[in-house]
């Protein structure tokens, strides 16, 4: 597959995110079934979606992919069918509805919620752990990739080279125990049914319209001082992150696997913010201070299973720096991953935080 040096505009953009690895190809060659996409919506379900339309037609295989949502901007549903992807509205919340979707072999569910749980726990506690036991009682003879997040672990120096799938949950907040609370409810259902489940522990997926880098090179492009409280963070371009999440589809287990899913460097938020001032010619200034710990993922694992990811930290600096300069669209919602405290309030509070 072919890298491309910058990416200059959304339909580029699109595209970019849905290649497949020749590899999920040859998966969706062997896969055997149709695949649902629950909570399909978001910021990476439609990308995924398309991606997985696209493989199974470089496959020359026919499979429904049916993208499930509330579908609240009926323009996402418009755009995944333009696409070839088929749309059901259902709410996941409500276990006759759930029951009612079409039953196939493989199902990838991405349904959480993180901003405003400050003031609504008991509504993040639902969406997080009752919509999962609807989908798992539902699909209970599927296999089934199941989104959960970095939040989960606890907080780490830099010189621990990150969480590692062994290493036991330490959720800080109401919102990382509902994270924990979501796999529990996944790993309940895998022993009482056999079903076989992977946990997908992601951070911080970037696409060039939003994520942490692009917070950090539009905080220096517009003059902003960067935010050193966290001093280093992991990413991995959207693009790696869909190709990977369906490939986990070979790799369910029950009991449920678990896996990181994020690049392999490790990256000082200082260095990073130094290479975009370079690259905008801009000074860039400084606020905070480290405090020491931070949400680290160690990818080794998955990078043995699935290979280096396709675009690395270096190139994707540079596609989110080119974008920036020539004004691509920004999604408005700020990642505001330097919080540590577990305090997960509305999108635009600047203390809130976007899932990974």
């Amino acid at each position: 597959m072919q890298i491309p040096d910058r990416i200059e505009s959304e339909a580029a953009l699109d595209e970019a995110l849905a290649v497949p690895y020749p590899e999920l190809t040859d998966m969706m060659r062997r896969l055997d079934g149709d695949l649902l996409i629950l909570g399909a919506a978001g910021k990476m379900g439609p990308s995924l979606a398309h991606l997985a339309r696209n493989a199974c037609c470089e496959a020359g295989v026919a499979k429904r992919i049916i993208a499930v949502s509330r579908f609240s901007d009926p323009s996402q549903r418009v755009w995944l069918e333009q696409r070839g992807v088929e749309t059901v509205p259902c709410d996941l919340m409500d276990p006759d509805a759930v029951a009612r979707l079409p039953q196939v072999p493989n199902v990838l569910f991405m349904v959480g919620r993180k901003f405003g749980s400050v003031g609504s726990e008991s509504l993040t506690w639902a969406i997080n752990t009752i919509a999962p036991a609807n989908a798992a009682r539902t699909f209970r003879h599927s296999r089934i990739v199941a989104f959960s997040t970095g939040c989960i672990y606890p907080l780490v120096p830099v010189a621990s080279g990150g969480s590692r799938e062994s290493d036991p949950p330490g959720p800080v907040g109401e919102y990382a125990a509902s994270c924990v609370g979501r796999e529990r409810v996944f790993e309940h259902y895998s022993e009482q049914y056999g079903t076989r489940v992977l946990l997908l522990r992601l951070n911080y997926a970037v696409d060039l319209r939003y994520g942490v880098l692009v917070d950090i090179a539009r905080d220096v492009y517009e003059g902003r001082p960067v935010d050193l409280s966290v001093e280093a963070v992991n990413v991995i371009w959207q693009g790696d992150a869909n190709n990977r999440a369906l490939l986990c589809l070979e790799h369910t287990a029950s009991p449920p696997a678990k896996l990181n899913i994020t690049g392999a460097e490790t990256l000082m938020v200082r260095d990073v913010a130094l290479r975009f001032g370079r690259l905008f010619n801009k000074e860039v200034r400084w606020r905070g201070t480290p405090v020491g710990t931070m949400y680290l993922s160690n990818a080794r694992k998955s990078l043995d299973l699935f290979g280096p990811t396709r675009v690395d930290a270096d190139r994707l600096i540079e596609w989110v720096a080119h974008w920036v300069s020539h004004g691509g669209r920004s999604l408005g919602k700020p990642t505001h991953f330097q919080v540590t405290d577990g305090q997960y309030l509305t999108q635009d509070n600047p203390k809130g935080a976007v899932s990974p």
